[in-house]
């Protein structure tokens, strides 16, 4: 099967961790195919940033359509423009931290998000209670670090992550961790050695979902909430996307 992983930001160095990451679980008979869009922003550290990616996002599915694409993996833990996404193809899409948090409630009574700048704590919130686990979540914890600078200096990255997982482990009492970023992926195998619980990263939970998907042979409803697009013209920078619905089944 061929998974395509969204990196939604434009830093292609943080799509090659991704896709190292995502193919390290892939079964040898799965292709990961790893982009990011040709359109938005460096990275996602707001609700600007998050609305801003999604038309990119978009692009990389309709493309993905033509490239005999198996499913779709959204690698920002935002999930931006997931519900989107499933309207415009029939194949399974799966959202880091959607797969995150229900693959944590099958380890967990309750866990711990470690993410980036605390101004997107709140857009995590809202976020983990819109998939309905938010009584799961003990804590949603912030550092001072940018999407970038886990690129710039792992290391740095390291020992934030790992100050915040072991304040999660003992004030919050977590019996897992999520880790709140794809950019994160390189770190949970380490940090799960010295915290003692479940580390998840989200890019490789997503991809063995995505995988588990394709084998039971089920694709996205289109009975009514994700059933496609209604055909309309579109104007200015946007005006592609109304032409690209004639390739709407």
């Amino acid at each position: 099967m061929k998974i395509k992983v969204i990196n939604p930001n434009t830093m292609w160095e943080m799509t090659k961790g991704i896709e190292n990451a995502a193919k390290s679980v892939a079964r040898p008979d799965t292709q990961i195919v790893a982009v990011s869009p040709q359109m938005g922003p460096a990275s996602i550290e707001s609700y600007y940033d998050e609305y801003l990616c999604i038309p990119g996002v978009l692009e990389e599915i309709k493309k993905g359509e033509e490239e005999g694409v198996d499913a779709f993996v959204i690698a920002c833990w935002g999930d931006p423009g997931l519900q989107a996404a499933r309207e415009v193809t029939d194949k399974p899409v799966v959202g880091i931290a959607e797969a995150s948090v229900y693959l944590a409630s099958m380890l967990a009574a309750r866990f711990s998000v470690v993410t980036v700048l605390p101004r997107i704590k709140t857009m995590l919130e809202e976020l983990v209670d819109s998939y309905g686990v938010s009584k799961r979540v003990l804590n949603i914890r912030t550092t001072p670090m940018c999407v970038l600078d886990f690129e710039r200096d792992p290391e740095a990255g390291m020992e934030m992550l790992r100050q915040e997982g072991k304040k999660a482990v003992e004030e919050d009492q977590a019996e897992a961790i999520l880790l709140g970023c794809a950019g994160m992926a390189e770190f949970a195998n380490n940090l799960e050695k010295e915290l003692g619980v479940p580390v998840i990263d989200g890019v490789v939970a997503a991809v063995k979902f995505a995988e588990s998907i394709v084998d039971l042979g089920k694709k996205t409803s289109k009975l009514k909430t994700y059933k496609y697009p209604e055909k309309k013209s579109f104007v200015g920078a946007l005006e592609k996307f109304g032409k690209s619905q004639s390739t709407f089944k």
